[in-house]
This record gives C-alpha cells, sequence and structure tokens, in this order.
C-alpha cells in the first residue's frame, strides 16, 4: 500500500515529569517542548489518558482546562495554577 504522509519528522524534545497533588486531586503530568507547538506545551495527563497543547493564553480562556481534561471547576484551579507559574 502506497502511504501519503504530509510529514514524517524526527525531533528532540525536552519532556518534564510532574506529580503534585492540589486540594481535590493528585496531578501526574508529562509536559513536552517542542519548536513544533509555536511557543506552547503538550500537557499529558497519565492518570487519565488525556492531553492537551497549551500556551498562556488557553489558560485564560473560561472552561478550557475543564472541557480538554474533564476536570471540575475546582480541579481544574490547580492544574491553572500550576501551569500558569510554568507557562509565566
Amino acid at each position: 500500500m502506497e502511504r501519503f504522509f504530509l510529514y514524517d519528522d524526527i525531533e528532540d524534545t525536552k519532556t518534564r515529569f510532574v506529580s503534585f497533588t492540589g486540594n481535590h486531586l493528585r496531578y501526574d503530568l508529562a509536559i513536552m517542548q517542542s519548536t513544533r507547538f509555536f511557543g506552547k506545551v503538550l500537557v499529558l495527563d497519565m492518570q487519565f489518558g488525556r492531553f492537551a497543547i497549551i500556551g498562556p493564553d488557553d489558560l485564560e480562556e473560561p472552561g478550557y482546562l475543564e472541557y480538554v481534561f474533564k476536570k471540575t471547576e475546582e480541579e481544574a484551579a490547580d492544574l491553572r495554577e500550576y501551569l500558569t507559574e510554568l507557562l509565566g
């Protein structure tokens, strides 16, 4: 079978593994930095198998973290606080 690739690149990335407890949940994250994401980072929630490409602008969007990570507003507040510090 012939494949049509849009791209097939190999890139070195910087990955940070973070585990912390918030007021409501424990968070186990892998945060990947790459030139591919235009200054944003790929955040993987390893406990629940969800991920998103996130930048400072996304953290300001009401309900965004709640939506992509399927968290309540209170649960997402801990994550938002950490990511704001990280990306700030």
